[in-house]
């Protein structure tokens, strides 16, 4: 994918998990099946995992590069990169839990749309930092993700379009038709 396409998809994914929270009743947003996030912390999940993605890309690519090193295998498709976090989902005992996301704060109606608008700023200072990028940079510089190990900055930026879209189908699936 190219940095149009990844932009693209974050932003559309951003706005049907927006749309999703529109269209429930208040009360819906601190809802959960036992022992799960509420659907609101699931928005507050996908803005501690943002954060960090876009602290590392305000580093100078040289720092990023001393400090993770250099890829020196082909960078994987989009496809591959889903599979492969769906694979590494379904092998963690008793679901994943971010080292970003440990302490979850308590998200309800009154400051959903907080949340929701972090989300979105968050996701365009992304999008603007992703087009600084080199195709180059993209390719070659490394970081890491906490369940699947070093990405390409690609990888990372690709995955991280894919993880709205996993907490949108999460919250679509599970926690739509709660009480």
């Amino acid at each position: 994918m190219n940095p149009s396409e990844i932009n693209k998809l974050l932003k559309e994914n951003t706005s049907k998990l927006a749309s999703l929270f529109e269209k429930q009743a208040q009360n819906w947003v601190v809802k959960a099946p036992e022992g799960k996030w509420t659907s609101g912390q699931h928005v507050a999940h996908l803005v501690q995992s943002t954060e960090p993605l876009l602290k590392a890309l305000g580093y100078p690519s040289f720092i990023l590069k001393w400090k993770f090193g250099k890829n020196n295998r082909e960078n994987r498709d989009f496809q591959t990169i889903v599979n492969r976090y769906n694979e590494k989902l379904a092998n963690v005992a008793g679901g994943m839990s971010s080292p970003f996301s440990i302490n979850m704060p308590i998200v309800d109606s009154n400051n959903i749309n907080t949340w929701l608008d972090r989300l979105s700023q968050l996701n365009d200072k992304l999008s603007a930092r992703i087009l600084k990028k080199s195709d180059k940079n993209l390719d070659e510089i490394l970081i890491p993700h906490p369940l699947m190990g070093r990405m390409t900055l690609r990888e990372i930026l690709m995955w991280n379009a894919y993880h709205t879209e996993h907490h949108y189908n999460i919250l679509q699936s599970k926690y739509k038709d709660l009480p």
